[in-house]
């Protein structure tokens, strides 16, 4: 399976940052980038690629327990910016940047300790990718980036991780997307007796 950990922002927030989106589709240029689907705007705290179905019980124990270890915090979507010259367009958060930091690397370090190879560490940049660019056409990324730059959305209280399967679109079907399934949640703060 290929899977990554999360942060999901609620509906609310979703239908705000749709709104924007919107609006930036009607800039000059936006035909050529590839917008990504509200199914996808997620925050991936760690990527694990494809990962062997014997590692995925242990993985998410240790998911669970770095969800247990944190306590909710506020987030929210803010501004925007760019991936290497346009590759990819974001917007990114405020609130509690040290908690989803945090959240971040003991999603990476379960998935070490569980024995998902993953690739070097980096430092982690909080961000949700609304657009790519296209291999074909080169599209200036900056006046989208300057479009998104008053951008906030409401705050959330982040209250659960999340493990998240992704299926890469197969049919070949130009402007198909990914699709998208939490396959674990656990809500962060201490685990609550029955």
């Amino acid at each position: 399976m290929r899977l990554f950990a999360a942060v999901l922002p609620p509906e609310g927030v979703i239908r705000e940052l749709a709104a924007e989106v919107a609006a930036l589709k009607k800039l000059p240029g936006a035909e050529g980038l590839r917008w990504t689907g509200r199914p996808g705007w997620h925050f991936t705290l760690a990527f694990y690629g494809e990962v062997d179905d014997d590692l995925v019980p242990d993985l998410s124990a240790r998911l669970e327990r770095a969800a247990h270890r944190m306590s909710p915090f506020p987030l929210a979507l803010r501004g925007g910016g760019q991936f290497g010259h346009g590759r990819a367009l974001w917007t990114g958060a405020e609130g509690d940047l040290e908690s989803l930091r945090l959240l971040a690397e003991r999603s990476e370090a379960a998935a070490r300790k569980a024995g998902v190879r993953m690739g070097e560490h980096r430092r982690y940049k909080a961000h949700l990718t609304v657009a790519r660019g296209r291999e074909a056409v080169a599209v200036p990324v900056r006046p989208y980036v300057e479009a998104l730059a008053p951008f906030t959305s409401s705050t959330w209280t982040v209250t659960d991780l999340c493990l998240v399967r992704s299926t890469l679109p197969r049919s070949g079907v130009p402007g198909e997307q990914p699709r998208y399934e939490a396959i674990g949640r656990w809500p962060l703060g201490p685990a609550r007796s029955a």
